[in-house]
């Protein structure tokens, strides 16, 4: 108590400029701001590290996190699993560089009973300007798009005709957090996605766009723009950047023994030769 007290009155008698001079700081922290800062790696670097986790799997890389002293750091939640498999061509796999967008629930007031042309103008505003998709021109070639969704809401912001444009634009496939909808479509067109649940609404209404390409938690984890994102059949795991040389060399030294192991089991029982235990 005596302490705090000594500290009052020493702040209190110290010259006016002291104390001004603290106002832009914390006017500075009023108005918001990010202590983790942003990577930004080029494409050539982005597709280096993607090359050392070419084929690896879910598995091989959490083995990968635990020899590097990351154990469950970066395994995302069970539940935010595959929409589809192929356990034929395993084309539901992907690895990819962290891209990344937060959307959260909205607190503004829904469009009330309008006529179909003053809602379809509403809810195209909304889309525009309150909840769009202005990550689409970091998608390039080998992104892992990693969205933060408002953990409630009843929202496909996906769905299968803006996921399938991702795509085009080089995607190598999509997670959230939360929900998408046109899932029957989505599975058709063969877009690797995994999800928490199934979605039925649009965004507008229910969330809108916080922030772009800034560290953000998915399933559990952190994913910081720019880390490497596997998901397979398994689920997703996350791969800080910083270590994730060394991961995937650990990784590659897993699977490489699975597969040469596994490739003696299928001898032994009269399995064909598939793509699991192929080199």
């Amino acid at each position: 108590m005596i302490v705090i007290l000594i500290s009052l009155v020493l702040l209190l008698s110290a010259p006016a400029s002291a104390q001004t001079a603290m106002a832009p700081e914390t006017s500075a922290l009023r108005a918001g701001r990010n202590f983790i800062v942003t990577p930004v790696y080029s494409e050539a670097a982005d597709k280096a590290v993607l090359e050392l986790f070419k084929g690896l799997r879910v598995a091989d890389v959490v083995d990968g996190l635990d020899a590097a002293g990351l154990v469950d750091t970066g395994t995302m939640d069970p539940e935010i699993h595959a929409l589809w498999r192929d356990t034929a061509n395993f084309t539901h796999r992907f690895a990819g560089i962290a891209v990344t967008a937060r959307y959260v629930p909205t607190q503004r007031p829904t469009a009330g009973v309008l006529s179909f042309e003053a809602y379809d103008a509403w809810s195209g505003d909304w889309y525009d300007k309150i909840s769009p998709e202005s990550f689409a021109p970091l998608i390039r070639p080998g992104t892992a798009l990693v969205i933060e969704d408002a953990p409630s809401a009843d929202v496909g912001s996906i769905g299968s005709y803006n996921i399938l444009e991702w795509q085009s634009l080089g995607c190598a496939g999509v997670v959230t957090n939360g929900t998408a909808r046109d899932t029957d479509e989505i599975i058709t067109e063969k877009v690797p996605l995994y999800l928490r649940r199934i979605g039925r609404g649009i965004r507008p209404g229910r969330n809108e766009l916080e922030s772009v390409n800034r560290p953000i938690v998915c399933g559990g984890v952190l994913v910081v723009p720019g880390d490497v994102v596997v998901a397979d059949g398994d689920g997703v795991v996350v791969v800080p950047r910083a270590r994730a040389e060394a991961v995937a060399k650990y990784a590659r030294k897993i699977m490489d023994g699975d597969k040469d192991g596994r490739r003696d089991l299928y001898k032994k029982v009269g399995l064909r030769p598939d793509p699991s235990v192929k080199k």
